[in-house]
C-alpha cells in the first residue's frame, strides 16, 4: 500500500473516526458515577436521546436542504432508489435462502431480525458523511445518496421492514393496523418534507457569505450525527449469536454491494455514480434493525451484534469498494 493510499484513508477515516470516538468517549464519561450524582436521570441516556431527536426533527432535514443546493440532480438520479430496492430485495432473498436449510433451529423472531439486518443499511447517518467526505464524490453527488436513502432505505425500513417484523413477531398485530402505522411513520418523517423543501429552494439565489455559513452549519450537523452514532455504539450491550450475525453482515456488506457493483458495470454505469451506489448498498446494518426488533419483540441480541459487528467491518470493506469501483 503506497503513501498516497495511506494519506487518502487517513483523510477519510480521521474526521469520521474522530467524531465517532468522541461520541463513544462522551457516552462512557457520562455513565461515570461522579456524573450520575449530579442528576436524578442518567445523562448517558438523556444526551443521545435529545441529540437524536434534534437531528431527526431539525438537524438532518436542515442539512439535506442545504446540501441539495449543491447536488447534481440530473434525470438519472432517480436510478438511485431503483438500485436501493434491488439491493434490499436481493438481501431479503439471500437471507431467506440461507435460513431455509436451518429453519427448524431458528425461532421466527430470529429469522425476522436476520433478514432485517441483511436488508437495511445505515445509508443516512453514516452513508451521507462518507459520500460527502470522499474527494471523488462530495456534495455534487449527494443527491444520489439522498434518494437512495429516502426512497430506498427509509421506505424499505418502515414499509417492507415493518411488514416483515410484524410477520416474525410472536405477538402479531393485525395487518391493517401495521400498514396504517407504517404509513403514519413515513408521513411524519421530516426527512421526506426536507427533500421537498430542498427541491423548492434550489433555484433561490443566496449571497456567498450566507451560502458559506449554511454549508458550515450543514457540516457541523453531519459531524454531530457521527458523534451520536458513537454514543449509540458505546451503549450496545448483550452481544450474542455472533455466527448468525456474521452471515447477515456478509450478505449486507459483501455479497450485495459486490453484485450491485458488477451489475452497474455490466449495464454501463461507471465512475462516481457507481461508487455512490455501491457504497450505499454496502453500509453497515441500520439502527432501524434494532428499533424494529425491539418494537416487535424480535431477536434484540442478534440485532445488537449485527449493528456493532458491521460498524467495525466498515473499516475493512470501505477501502475495498473505493479502490474496486472508483475511477481515479
Amino acid at each position: 500500500m503506497g503513501i498516497t493510499s495511506l494519506l487518502f484513508l487517513l483523510r477519510l477515516y480521521l474526521p469520521i473516526g474522530a467524531a465517532v470516538l468522541l461520541g463513544f468517549a462522551l457516552s462512557a464519561g457520562l455513565a461515570q458515577p461522579w456524573v450520575k450524582q449530579w442528576s436524578l436521570r442518567p445523562w448517558n441516556q438523556l444526551v443521545p436521546t435529545y441529540l437524536g431527536k434534534f437531528l431527526f426533527f431539525v438537524g438532518v432535514p436542515l442539512s439535506i436542504v442545504i446540501f441539495l443546493r449543491q447536488a447534481d440532480l440530473s434525470q438519472t438520479v432517480w436510478l438511485a432508489p431503483v438500485v436501493a430496492w434491488v439491493a434490499i430485495l436481493l438481501a431479503l432473498l439471500c437471507s431467506r435462502l440461507w435460513i431455509q436449510p436451518y429453519k427448524q433451529g431458528w425461532t421466527r423472531p430470529s429469522q425476522g431480525t436476520f433478514s432485517l439486518a441483511a436488508m437495511l443499511g445505515n445509508t443516512g447517518y453514516l452513508g451521507f458523511p462518507i459520500v460527502l467526505l470522499l474527494p471523488q464524490l462530495g456534495p455534487d453527488y449527494f443527491g444520489w445518496a439522498l434518494f437512495y436513502d429516502v426512497l430506498g432505505t427509509l421506505f424499505g425500513a418502515y414499509g417492507l421492514g415493518v411488514l416483515l417484523a410484524e410477520r416474525a413477531s410472536v405477538d402479531r398485530p393485525s395487518q391493517g393496523r401495521t400498514l396504517k402505522k407504517s404509513a403514519l411513520i413515513l408521513l411524519k418523517n421530516p426527512t421526506i418534507l426536507a427533500v421537498g423543501v430542498g427541491l423548492l429552494l434550489r433555484p433561490v439565489p443566496l449571497v456567498p457569505p450566507v451560502e458559506l455559513a449554511l454549508s458550515g452549519l450543514a457540516w457541523v450537523i453531519i459531524m454531530l450525527a457521527l458523534v451520536m452514532m458513537g454514543m449509540r455504539l458505546q451503549q450496545l450491550r448483550s452481544w450474542g449469536h455472533v455466527q448468525s450475525a456474521v452471515m447477515a453482515v456478509a450478505i449486507k456488506m459483501v455479497l450485495v454491494p459486490l453484485v450491485i457493483g458488477m451489475g452497474l458495470t455490466a449495464v454501463g454505469i461507471e465512475g462516481p455514480v457507481r461508487l455512490v451506489l455501491v457504497l450505499q448498498s454496502g453500509m453497515p446494518c441500520a439502527f432501524a434493525t434494532l428499533v424494529l426488533s425491539e418494537t416487535y419483540q424480535l431477536d434484540r441480541d442478534l440485532a445488537v451484534t449485527a449493528v456493532g459487528l458491521s460498524s467495525l467491518l466498515l473499516l475493512v470493506t470501505l477501502p475495498l469498494w473505493i479502490w474496486g469501483f472508483a475511477t481515479w
